[in-house]
């Protein structure tokens, strides 16, 4: 089979994309149901209707674009990533596997060929946790893994429900709705930037990826009695600031007390109040990221950080709460898809890698829904989530080519 990629076409939808945002090229910032969210989804609906795709939303917007098969019976095989981004991000996070997408399933019947199965393009909702703190909100709700009470606890910056965003975006439907049946899809594959190192390193132009790492988001709150930096004594204080000081460095001696380099913790949010230069902190928030592809090892580096941190808070006389936000199993990659992608990248003349997803994806929780892999296409310098984040088309359109030979042997 001859797979024709149509890199400079792809490489102008991701750059008009790019342009749809709230901040200046070649920073992107599209958050959940802004106007320029919103302006993306409909633009993208208009090169699937160019493509000749069935389009159907749920109802958080979930877009599914799919290309009948000739056994309408069958499962379809999906594809797919989100086109949210971050404030200030780049421009490849995601949309390489929404219009890298789209690109696979174009070259397709250019090759001549024609699926038994059905494949089915998915942007995902708010893959990105800008809008609610949670990541992936629409393929959790589509793996129901959310119940009612936590989705109905979340709220925006604006104090806005999932709900209340979903009326003003003229969605409709239950969020129970979303949830997708078992046995609705035969398998998918997303192809994503890798976001990482280690492709361009080893100078290898596609990763397959065998496990995603599965992350675990702890928030602490710290207080104490505060006071004026002048007059409060030094022995008279409970500054929750250095209890922080002190469970920040414990994060960091949980993680490296595995041994295992696929374990990472990080404190990447603290927030301290009320913030003056001459005020003893008041109130101390931190928020702790663990992930680890071994679901109990993780969840052992979650005990040891919880220890530590209510030790130091009783130590300091400080006031501890704590809330675990979320603690998602990894997933394994099905050893099928893994073989697929790997045969696809051969029939090409493409080498490949094998290797572990560190950042998460929604095909964490499609790996809930159906057999499941990834294809990872390298980041230059492994940045990402920055506005310099770079894939060149050339290595794109790899990834593409790799994709589409992996849907047709999916596909039948």
């Amino acid at each position: 089979m001859s797979l024709s990629i149509d890199t400079k076409r792809l490489t102008d939808e991701i750059e008009y994309l790019a342009h749809i945002s709230d901040t200046p090229y070649p920073s992107v910032t599209r958050v959940l149901f802004s106007s320029v969210d919103l302006r993306a989804r409909e633009w993208l609906k208009l090169l699937y209707a160019d493509a000749g795709l069935v389009v159907r939303e749920d109802a958080v917007s979930n877009t599914f674009a799919r290309w009948p098969g000739t056994d309408p019976a069958a499962a379809p095989v999906a594809t797919g990533s989100h086109i949210d981004a971050i404030p200030n991000a780049g421009r490849f996070d995601g949309v390489v596997g929404v219009l890298g997408g789209l690109e696979a399933i174009r070259a397709l019947p250019r090759a001549g060929r024609r699926p038994r199965r059905s494949i089915e393009l998915v942007m995902f909702t708010a893959e990105e946790p800008t809008r609610f703190g949670l990541g992936c909100l629409g393929s959790r709700l589509m793996a129901g893994t959310l119940n009612r009470q936590k989705i109905a606890s979340l709220r925006d910056p604006q104090g806005l429900s999932v709900d209340d965003v979903c009326a003003q975006a003229y969605m409709h439907g239950t969020l129970e709705s979303t949830r997708l049946t078992p046995g609705c899809y035969d398998s998918f594959v997303e192809l994503h930037i890798e976001q990482g190192p280690l492709l361009e390193l080893k100078q290898m132009p596609i990763g397959v990826v065998t496990a995603i790492a599965a992350p675990a988001a702890l928030r602490i709150d710290l207080s104490g009695p505060g006071g004026h930096a002048g007059t409060v004594l030094m022995p008279d204080r409970h500054d929750p600031s250095l209890a922080a000081a002190e469970i920040m460095q414990a994060v960091e001696r949980a993680a490296l007390a595995t041994q295992s380099r696929d374990t990472v913790a990080t404190c990447g949010l603290v927030q301290v109040l009320p913030g003056a230069v001459n005020s003893i902190p008041r109130e101390v928030r931190l928020e702790i990221d663990v992930r680890d592809i071994d679901g109990a090892r993780r969840d052992g580096v979650l005990v040891a950080i919880r220890a530590a941190a209510k030790a130091s808070a009783e130590r300091r006389g400080c006031g501890f709460k704590e809330q675990l936000i979320n603690a998602d199993p990894p997933a394994t990659c099905a050893p099928h898809i893994v073989t697929a992608v790997e045969q696809a990248s051969a029939a090409v003349g493409l080498p490949c890698q094998r290797m572990i997803s560190r950042a998460y994806h929604d095909s964490l929780f499609m790996a809930q829904v159906c057999p499941t892999a990834m294809i990872f296409v390298p980041s230059k310098d492994g940045i990402s989530h920055r506005p310099d984040e770079y894939t060149a088309p050339d290595e794109i359109a790899q990834g593409v080519r790799v994709l589409a030979g992996a849907l047709d042997l999916l596909a039948g």
